[in-house]
């Protein structure tokens, strides 16, 4: 059912205010319209419907009992609108409501469920809606209050906040080195079996930099996924040389299941994590606690990593 355009809602606002006021001057004061104005809303009103809403007189105007009906449902619908927008009003102000959120599937899995679940304990009156995939959701079609991305944007309808840089790296299992050699530079790579990231805007080329210089090269390799955690669990055993975030392959090279390749290598330098939202105008409480409570939780962890490398940085 169509919304009602602004001369229906003029007409009925009409014919309130004269059930209130009584007549047609003092129905005309209070909307501060001629009385003449009001009869033709009155007279296009009941042409309409096609029945009598108002008895009038010289003096004085009674409803009929078509007219008194139709008040009193018109009151009810405009006390629920009323309400409606209270109710949007307050949850706008308070942390509570849905939020639909995107997130990279591996990354979700492995790096963001914690922060997700610390966000769920704090604010127990807003309800997480979850997807975890590495396709690119369209977020206004979609219907998404927000996203979680890496890597370059491109779409400029959505509102971006940086969390931190996105650093990747490459590494394979000790095996596979051991069998095939390992990379010295980085046309190497081309000779390698790369599993390939077919998430990767760039895929199948790998865009490496160093300070300030840059090498592409196409790899190719035995197994590609558009899941990182598959490609991770094929390094593991040795398939070939895996490149992804330091997120997912770190603790791989800490328990020594791999060994980082060309360190002094990296892929899309400029890359970053991103949160991204339709839009920064009207944004409730809870997407803002959700985006404060982002921002802080990869703050925190950027500062434990800055530390971390302090430590292990060679003296």
């Amino acid at each position: 059912m169509d919304l009602l355009d602004s001369q229906h809602a003029d007409e009925l606002a009409t014919l309130l205010a004269l059930s209130d006021a009584g007549s047609f001057a003092a129905a005309g004061r209070a909307l501060q319209r001629h009385p003449s104005v009001l009869s033709k809303r009155l007279n296009a009103l009941e042409r309409r419907l096609g029945v009598r809403l108002v008895e009038r007189t010289t003096r004085q105007l009674h409803l009929t009992d078509a007219g008194q009906r139709l008040v009193e449902k018109v009151r009810e619908a405009t006390d629920l609108i009323a309400q409606a927008e209270k109710e949007a009003a307050d949850g706008a102000a308070q942390v509570r409501g849905r939020l639909r959120v995107s997130v990279p599937a591996a990354m979700g899995r492995r790096l963001l469920s914690p922060m997700v679940a610390e966000f769920a304990l704090a604010h127990p009156q807003v309800t997480l809606e979850l997807e975890y995939a590495d396709r690119l959701v369209d977020i206004v079609g979609e219907r998404f209050d927000a996203a979680i991305r890496i890597g370059q944007l491109a779409d400029s309808r959505l509102v971006a906040t940086r969390l931190c840089s996105h650093r990747r790296i490459m590494a394979a299992a000790p095996a596979y080195l051991a069998k095939h050699g390992t990379p010295q530079l980085p046309a190497d790579l081309a000779q390698h079996n790369c599993l390939g990231f077919t998430g990767l805007q760039s895929y199948p080329e790998w865009q490496l930099t160093q300070a300030g210089a840059s090498h592409s090269v196409v790899v190719r390799g035995s197994v590609v996924s558009n899941d990182n955690e598959a490609l991770l669990a094929a390094a593991l055993v040795g398939v070939g040389i895996l490149a992804g975030g330091d997120w997912l392959i770190n603790p791989g090279i800490a328990s020594g299941q791999l060994v980082h390749v060309l360190p002094q290598w990296q892929l899309n330098a400029d890359a970053g994590i991103y949160l991204v939202r339709p839009s920064a105008r009207f944004s409730t409480a809870a997407m803002a606690a959700f985006r404060t409570w982002v921002v802080a939780w990869f703050a925190a962890r950027a500062g434990k990593a800055l530390a971390q490398a302090a430590v292990d940085a060679p003296r």
